[in-house]
């Protein structure tokens, strides 16, 4: 066997002996005296003098088999004592104690496969282990892996536990529950202090004294019980009760206890012969690496271990021949790895310079490689690495960091060398470990243990701002104590950030060996070692979602993420630096052709244009046209029909197979969650193993007989060629368009890399990023609270000492805790939201414009482009703007502006892109347009975009609402006309000024910013033909008659469950649902204001066939609006009055001053003609009410025509009453307005004449009739069957297709009937 990770190799029989004295300058062969010199310096007991020549007994490789034994022999009794491990008295079971999967359980748990780490599953689960105890002291250890709910402790095989009581919760059970502080026994009482996340827990039994009690990381939390039941039948076992998604690891003694505690003993006994010979062979080992042969002088040279070099001479490779032939057994052992072997690295890691120690962990790994036998090593690296990840995790937060730097130096020592680090790669990292730990830096949950007041002695906390920027930030003048206090703290964030930053960078150390692609001598290199993992990796994670137990945690991914883009930028602009015609990653972006040759797994995320089998088959002439892709029509057949019955299974029968057997109690092994085992491949991987693609490249033409058939091959099944490609294979990018250029952008591997990194951001890395700002939250919150108890402190009468005490009191908790908070923030900050982090997700956004343009660039072929990339540009841009403010602003970056406007582009063209299908990108697509509209800074970028995209934006959202997310529309269009409507300068409505919002930073409440560039867009659209106006005036008054009436009934509903004597409550949703609908009804008016007000002809010119009808149905609508709001004591009144939760939005003020806006426009600031039209329409309306009108005033009556308006009444609702919100102007043209209706109803009063009923429509009984359908000859007036005719061509009555309509007139029917007769 080879070792190539010192660049020598040596086979195990290359060595022998000879007696030649002249080969000794040559071999390394020495004379018998050096070799006993050698061979006792080396084998000399660690316990014992070293004997002096003359009387100690000459040594050669003859005899050394029988030294050996010798040196490792152990007592007799102590052999005894570990073979019959069973027998000790006072412990009944299995000398290996593991928890019992097979019986001893309730509930449902998932149990790791070595049965020693458990996860809750359901309620409240319980197990205990397979051992248990009567007699002796005994101790073992949990590892607390999540700090919620549990008890931990011992119980009796008669406990009965369910899902509601567990261990603590009986008779002859007893816990300690460090969530809620408190020991258990049947009752409970305080006892203890809180455990955390990484907390070791003791659980230590004393049967001789009958007393029981617990340790928290080795300190003593005292006695918790006492007069334990004991004598016969009387046994404990350790158990534990833990609730839904709580881990823990225990620790019964096949590990070496973290805090042993003298006098117990370890459940299961430690291998105590093993582990002298072990560390006897050790020291041997280590003068092995501290001594070198010189046989040309005859004597040893003492060197430093990181100078020993291993040269090839005989009697120091048999020596360490003898040494790991005892050695390699008991490497094997997961005590022994982490007793002696990991406590030797870790020692070595200690003792010197990075370079010192990675010279002789190299050295180690080599002669393990070369001595043992290959199962022998694979078994100790997977032990030493599972070891040091879980030292790696659960190590306390010290300031310094020092033992996460210890054990990271240690980590990459070991993946420096190549053969280890394949085989870690291939089969450990990311099968059998949560790999993905070490990038990641938790959060110290204890301040105080984590050396926080030593970085940060003094803290501050800013004032609460918007993350939109600067230009929104709120001025607030510091006192120079406030600035000395942050500038204290800003210099000890920066101390913590230094530290952190140490770690982050042998994070990224480790990720750079992993994507070496250097090291292919005689195998793969390890970037597509990882490439292979990492792509299984992605797509566990993207199945399992929503599963919580199979997902990789968020927290690990965000860390995961910006290691992986540090390392996978220096490897795209090292591959720059040696190939200029390569583009630097500033640049970067995965060309289209990535995602529809088939190169690249996604397995069953959504495409853009739906399905991946139905997009091939659509769309396979433009492949083959664009592409030069040609797919096997057998083959397509084929792996749709094999979609087809795989879409009728419910679920893979392989993934629900376990669970069901948990749930019935089965004695299956529970599952490891998903991402540590090997789950098989999903469907879209199934199909793109069997279809046969035919590939034309367009450099060399192929004649028909030389065509290529390539097949697609899965993660697993690809090479480095697969991936790169070579002189006439393009590889990953197979099926250039020819829209994209010649010259490569990087190495393919790194493009894949980049791919999965965008990936793992849509999975969970955004979720996480805005989970982590409530930290922030919650400091502002304590803020205000501390300022508002200052401020009643400054205002109590100093007689009231009772009130001062209670407020000093407070004033102290909430300083107290935001201290605590103010030192976790910074870590916070320098973790999640640090400057670097920010420029990561400004890169990945980067990246995915890029990509959306050049996909954008294919045409149809645009559809085979994965959702989440479109997700990952939406998500990463609300991230920026929102969770990195306030201490970063966005507009701090690089191309700031011109990111924005490329942003904007992109959702303009796209949310209304026909080739894309799914609904839910549609609406995210919708929903980021909305909100972008509501910041200055990107709707200037809207602006900026070139004029003919505007326009087409404008013309989507102008179109029909039917069949679309008009609400989304609606507000768009609402945004763009806010600040420029009547009334509509406000922020927040004025009632609701005093509370509290809940997030300031929401779109709605962002200060009016309107755009006049796109009003003028709107208007020149409505302007532009007969169809786009009627049709979509058409569509917003159809939906507010339907918003409104729904808003109507609801509040029916509402209002009568109010009046029921019986105490009942509201559906929250029913109330969220009424407040939406009120919401919209008001933005669908403020709409029509903004029509009216652009293009006023489109109702006020009646030489336009669809004016007169359009002008009617709004005065009816609008009737309708004002007298169900402004009746008297009506149950709008009663509704607002209620005040309920949910309906904070509902009030007269908003709705109001909505349709007073379209009133002043059509009634006041028209033309004559215009005026004259509206008020005849308003007034022949049968709902038209004058007082409704007044009540805008406050007045309850009409006033008499040609006085002055009486004052308003002060209890009633009046404009005149909101003058921070309405101009003297606006009050002026209402009264205007109103003297004008009043002067015109009574002049209609008297010249109306009385209509028969029979001569009214009978439709709508308000207008006469003065239309007739043909063929079928019914009658309705001529605004009933305009509108109709605008939604349906069927006759009211009869049903019958109205072929036209004409006019009626009574007395020329009667005419021509008479004549005709």
């Amino acid at each position: 066997m080879a070792s190539k990770g010192a660049g020598m190799a040596f086979s195990r029989k290359s060595y022998g002996l000879t007696s030649d004295a002249e080969k000794s300058r040559v071999t390394g062969i020495v004379h018998e005296k050096l070799l006993d010199d050698y061979l006792h310096r080396i084998f000399s007991s660690t316990g014992r003098a070293p004997m002096a020549a003359t009387s100690r007994k000459l040594l050669n490789f003859q005899n050394l088999p029988e030294h050996l034994d010798q040196l490792l022999h152990v007592d007799e009794e102590a052999e005894e004592e570990e073979e019959s491990q069973g027998q000790v008295e006072g412990r009944l079971g299995p000398s290996t104690v593991v928890l019992d999967h097979t019986g001893g359980f309730e509930g449902l748990l998932l149990v790791d496969d070595d049965l020693l780490g458990v996860i809750g599953h359901s309620n409240f689960g319980t197990i205990r282990s397979t051992t248990c105890v009567y007699k002796g002291k005994w101790v073992y250890e949990v590892l607390i892996s999540s700090q919620g709910l549990m008890q931990i402790g011992w119980c009796t095989i008669n406990c009965r536990f369910n899902q509601e009581e567990g261990v603590g919760d009986t008779h002859n059970s007893y816990a300690y529950d460090g969530n809620r502080v408190r020991k258990w026994n049947v009752t409970t009482t305080n006892y203890g202090k809180a455990w955390a996340a990484g907390d070791i827990v003791s659980c230590l039994i004393d049967l001789d004294e009958g007393t029981l009690s617990f340790c928290l990381n080795g300190v003593s939390l005292g006695t918790a019980f006492e007069n334990l039941s004991r004598g016969l039948g009387m046994a404990y076992f350790p158990a534990i009760s833990l609730s839904f998604k709580e881990s823990v690891a225990f620790n019964f003694g096949s590990r070496p206890l973290r805090y042993p505690v003298v006098g117990y003993r370890p459940l299961q006994d430690p291998p105590s012969a093993d582990l002298v010979r072990a560390q006897e062979l050790l020291g041997c080992f280590q003068a092995v690496l501290s001594v070198e042969l010189d046989p040309v002088q005859g004597r040893l040279v003492e060197k430093e271990s990181s100078e020993w070099q291993l040269q090839g001479q005989p009697t120091v490779l048999l020596t360490l021949a003898h040494i790991f032939h005892r050695f390699a057994p008991l490497l094997r052992k997961v005590y022994l790895v982490e007793a002696v072997l990991m406590s030797f690295l870790l020692g070595v890691v200690e003792a010197g310079t990075p370079a010192q120690a990675q010279s002789v962990v190299h050295q180690v790994l080599d002669l393990l490689w070369l001595f043992m036998e290959d199962y022998e090593v694979q078994d100790c690296l997977k032990q030493l690495m599972m070891s040091l990840l879980r030292l790696y995790r659960f190590s306390p937060i010290v300031p310094d960091l020092a033992l996460q730097i210890r054990y990271l130096r240690l980590t990459i020592a070991i993946l420096s060398h190549e053969k280890s680090r394949k085989f870690l790669l291939s089969h450990v990292l990311f099968d059998v470990l949560r790999s993905v730990v070490f990038f990641y830096i938790k959060s110290p949950l204890r301040v105080e243990e984590a050396g926080l007041q030593e970085l940060i002695p003094t803290t501050w906390w800013p004032h609460r701002s918007s993350r939109e920027g600067k230009e929104s930030k709120e001025v607030k003048d510091e006192t120079s104590e406030e600035r000395l206090r942050r500038r204290a703290y800003e210099r000890g964030c920066q101390r913590l950030k230094k530290r952190i930053e140490v770690v982050e960078e042998l994070q990224v150390q480790i990720l750079k060996l992993l994507l070496n692609n250097q090291d292919d001598n005689g195998g793969e290199a390890s970037r597509y070692i990882f490439l292979t993992k990492f792509r299984k990796f992605l797509q566990e994670n993207a199945s399992s979602r929503g599963n919580m137990p199979m997902l990789c945690p968020p927290e690990y991914m965000v860390c995961f993420l910006h290691r992986l883009i540090s390392a996978l930028r220096y490897y795209w602009d090292e591959y720059k630096a040696s190939n200029p015609r390569a583009t630097f990653s500033e640049e970067a972006y995965i060309p289209p052709q990535v995602f529809y040759n088939g190169k690249v797994d996604y397995f069953d995320l959504q495409r853009l244009g739906g399905l991946l089998s139905h997009l091939r088959k659509t769309l396979k002439d433009d492949l083959a046209s664009k592409a030069n892709i040609l797919i096997d029509p057998l083959e397509l057949q084929a792996a749709t029909m094999d979609d087809l019955d795989e879409d009728e299974e419910p679920a893979p029968a392989a993934a629900q197979r376990p669970m069901q057997a948990l749930a019935m109690g089965g004695a299956l092994p529970l599952p490891r969650p998903s991402w540590l085992s090997s789950p098989t491949l999903g469907r879209a991987n199934r199909f793109l193993s069997t279809a046969a693609v035919s590939l034309m490249t367009p450099r060399r033409p192929l004649s028909t007989s030389e065509k290529v058939k390539v097949r697609t091959l899965s993660a697993e099944q690809r090479t480095r060629e697969d991936i790169e490609g070579s002189q006439w294979n393009e590889g990953l990018l197979v099926g250039r368009p020819p829209e994209e250029p010649e010259q490569p952008l990087t190495e393919n591997s790194l493009l894949e890399v980049l791919d999965g990194a965008i990936m793992m951001y849509n999975l969970s890395v955004h979720q996480q990023l805005g989970k982590m700002v409530g930290v922030s939250d919650d400091v502002n919150e304590y803020a205000m609270a501390l300022r508002d108890t200052e401020d009643k402190l400054r205002r109590c009468p100093k007689r009231r000492k009772d009130i001062l005490a209670e407020l000093t009191k407070s004033q102290k908790v909430f300083s107290e805790k935001l201290d605590h908070l103010s030192r976790r923030l910074a870590w916070v900050h320098a973790t999640v939201y640090s400057q670097e982090k920010m420029q990561d997700i400004y890169w990945l956004l980067r990246v995915c414009l890029r990509t959306i343009e050049h996909g954008d660039r294919t045409g149809p072929l645009f559809a085979f482009m994965p959702e989440f990339y479109l997700s990952v540009a939406i998500n990463s841009y609300s991230a920026l703007k929102n969770y990195f403010g306030p201490v970063h602003s966005m507009e701090e970056l690089p191309g700031y502006e011109e990111t924005l406007t490329r942003l904007a582009a992109i959702l303009a063209k796209h949310f209304a892109d026909t080739r894309i299908v799914g609904t839910d990108i549609r609406d995210s697509l919708m929903q980021a347009l909305a909100s972008y509209v509501c910041y200055p800074n990107s709707l200037r970028a809207v602006e900026r975009i070139p004029e003919e995209q505007r326009i087409a934006m404008v013309r989507s959202l102008l179109a029909p609402y039917e069949q679309r997310p008009w609400a989304q529309t609606n507000w768009i269009l609402v945004r763009l006309w806010r600040g420029c409507g009547f009334g509509y300068r406000y922020t927040r409505l004025p009632h609701l000024l005093k509370t509290k919002p809940e997030d300031a930073n929401l779109p709605s409440l962002q200060k009016p910013c309107p755009s006049t560039l796109l009003q003028q867009h709107m208007a020149d659209l409505l302007r532009e033909g007969p169809d786009v106006a009627p049709s979509f005036l058409n569509s917003v008054l159809n939906q507010l008659n339907w918003a409104f009436s729904e808003f109507i009934g609801m509040i029916q509903e509402i209002q009568q469950a109010a009046e029921r004597l019986e105490r009942n409550f509201v559906d929250s949703r029913q109330l969220k649902v009424c407040a939406t609908c009120f919401d919209l009804s008001v933005s669908l008016l403020r709409v029509l204001e903004m029509t009216i007000t652009l293009v006023p002809e489109i109702f006020l010119d009646w030489a336009q066939p669809t004016s007169e009808m359009l002008l009617r149905r709004l005065a009816q609508l609008l009737n309708q609006v004002l007298n169900r709001v402004t009746a008297e004591r009506n149950l709008f009144d009663r509704v607002v009055t209620l005040r309920l939760p949910g309906l904070e939005s509902v009030d007269h003020y908003p709705i109001l001053v909505a349709v007073t806006g379209i009133l002043v426009r059509l009634l006041v600031h028209g033309p004559a003609s215009g005026t004259e039209r509206a008020t005849s329409v308003l007034l022949a309306d049968p709902c038209f009410q004058l007082r409704s009108i007044c009540y805008l005033l406050g007045q309850p009556e009409p006033p008499t025509p040609g006085t002055a308006l009486p004052a308003p009444d002060q209890k009633r609702f009046s404009l005149q009453s909101y003058t921070d919100y309405i101009s003297v102007e606006e009050l002026a043209q209402v009264e205007q307005m109103l003297a004008h209706l009043t002067s015109a109803s009574a002049q209609a009063a008297a010249a109306s004449l009385p209509t028969s009923e029979e001569d009214l429509c009978p439709i709508c009984y308000a207008h006469p009739i003065s239309a007739v359908f043909q063929p079928c000859g019914h009658k309705s007036c001529k605004a009933c069957i305009n509108q109709h005719l605008m939604n349906n061509k069927d006759c009211f009555f009869c049903k019958a297709t109205i072929v036209s309509v004409e006019d009626w007139d009574k007395a020329a029917s009667a005419s021509a009937t008479s004549s005709a007769a």
